[in-house]
């Protein structure tokens, strides 16, 4: 068998959709797992649509999921060029071969492609047989000049030797006209398989782009992790045999083939994508997450008044890690820590006020923090044991009137951690200010 090559051929003519991304990743997922060659082409006929800025979110996307092509735009190849605005010669030889069988003829300025009236059958790797007969011969070249989809797409497969096509489902009703062209060109078929849609989270019908999370720019701006949205993007309309959700990308790359893609259509789950993005942002080795954390804050505006001492903010974000379900998160849960001027939560005001004497138990919290050893968060739990048995209480009579006034919220990352990282003086200040609350 020859080496397999795929494509992914988008247009730069919108935001880069989710549904695009899924199509890229299963080409890509293919020619990883089968050793074979991705391919980018763009396919940028329509002059009037294209933009070089949708262009280079096409390229910045695909870099950003770690999607990297072996042949294409800024890559090159020995079946290039790999746009199809600089392919006209090569489209114009291949219309030369079906003029020259009489497979064309002219109409109203336009050129049509002559069928042949037989049954088209494939035996797509995803959806089994298929068979459609074209009952019309179709436009290849417009009355302006210009070869529509149908021909450039065909001859761009040809003369790049793809030698599998996956693509969405929607593409299915085209495939009759372009095996009729594969025919008539006398090349080989490559395999087709064709992917289930991506339907929209509410409602019926695809996931458009216009549709709440349908964009991979909002992912980025938002600080989702690529390695997260990969692993969930691999999942709409594919199953591994094992039934995983959460996997590496080589294990990923080494399950992955196309038996294993469903023929039903698949539903967009917001809340799943956050969810394991959020297993990833808890996984994610320290060394590792810190500077990408350090970086959305940075980018988000997060330090308004200058940057922070690294050490410091390093110790601010390796504790906050586990309490927080995305980037996104990150500058409402970390701010106490930044700022004094942090405003208290009123309903856990209210919540902890109406229980005992919250009050009470700060000025015994202030009694002993003299002799608290802020070193680590066990001796500083030592300490706090030692409180609560002296007065007959449990550790939890301090914790949630302790946390209350240190960081204004009544939920977040360790207690201890956070007495910690604050140090004496500064705890000491936030209890003896929430002494003077009303």
């Amino acid at each position: 068998m020859s080496q397999v090559r795929v494509r992914f051929a988008p247009s730069p003519t919108g935001f880069f959709h989710i549904g695009s991304a899924r199509t890229a990743l299963f080409n890509w997922l293919y020619a990883r797992h089968t050793q074979g060659v991705f391919i980018l082409r763009i396919e940028d006929t329509d002059k009037e649509r294209n933009s070089d800025e949708f262009l280079r979110v096409i390229y910045d996307s695909l870099k950003w999921l770690g999607l990297d092509w072996d042949e294409g735009p800024g890559v090159g190849g020995g079946a290039g060029p790999y746009r199809q605005s600089e392919r006209s010669s090569i489209y114009q030889e291949y219309l030369a071969q079906l003029r020259k069988t009489g497979r064309t003829y002219e109409k109203d300025g336009a050129t049509y492609f002559r069928i042949s009236g037989e049954s088209q059958i494939i035996e797509d790797a995803i959806r089994g047989r298929v068979e459609r007969t074209e009952e019309k011969d179709f436009v290849i070249v417009r009355s302006d000049g210009n070869p529509v989809f149908h021909l450039v797409n065909v001859v761009d497969d040809i003369a790049m030797r793809v030698t599998h096509v996956i693509r969405g489902e929607d593409h299915l009703s085209n495939t009759s006209k372009h095996t009729e062209l594969f025919r008539a060109f006398g090349a080989p078929l490559p395999v087709f398989a064709h992917i289930p849609l991506i339907l929209k989270q509410n409602g019926p019908g695809k996931m458009s782009k216009r549709d709440q999370g349908a964009l991979i720019e909002e992912y980025q701006r938002r600080g989702f992790l690529p390695e997260a949205l990969v692993n969930f993007l691999c999942l709409l309309g594919w199953s591994p045999k094992n039934d995983a959700e959460k996997m590496p990308l080589p294990e990923i790359v080494k399950l992955f083939d196309l038996p294993g893609v469903n023929q039903s259509n698949a539903r967009f789950d917001e809340k799943k994508l956050a969810h394991m993005n959020m297993a990833y942002l808890h996984a994610m080795p320290v060394d590792h997450y810190v500077p990408l954390a350090t970086s959305y804050l940075k980018r988000t505006g997060a330090f308004s008044g200058g940057d922070p001492d690294s050490a410091y903010l390093r110790e601010v974000l390796a504790l906050c890690q586990v309490k927080v379900r995305s980037l996104e998160e990150l500058p409402p849960a970390i701010q106490y820590f930044f700022r004094e001027d942090f405003a208290t939560d009123v309903k856990a005001k209210e919540k902890i006020f109406g229980k005992g004497d919250p009050k009470a138990r700060v000025r015994e919290l202030l009694a002993t923090l003299a002799q608290a050893d802020f070193s680590s968060d066990a001796t500083l739990e030592a300490w706090l044991h030692g409180v609560a048995s002296r007065h007959g209480a449990q550790t939890a009579d301090y914790i949630h009137p302790g946390r209350l006034a240190v960081s204004g919220v009544s939920a977040g990352p360790s207690f201890y951690g956070i007495f910690r990282v604050l140090g004496r003086e500064r705890v000491q200040r936030r209890l003896e200010r929430f002494l003077s609350l009303d």
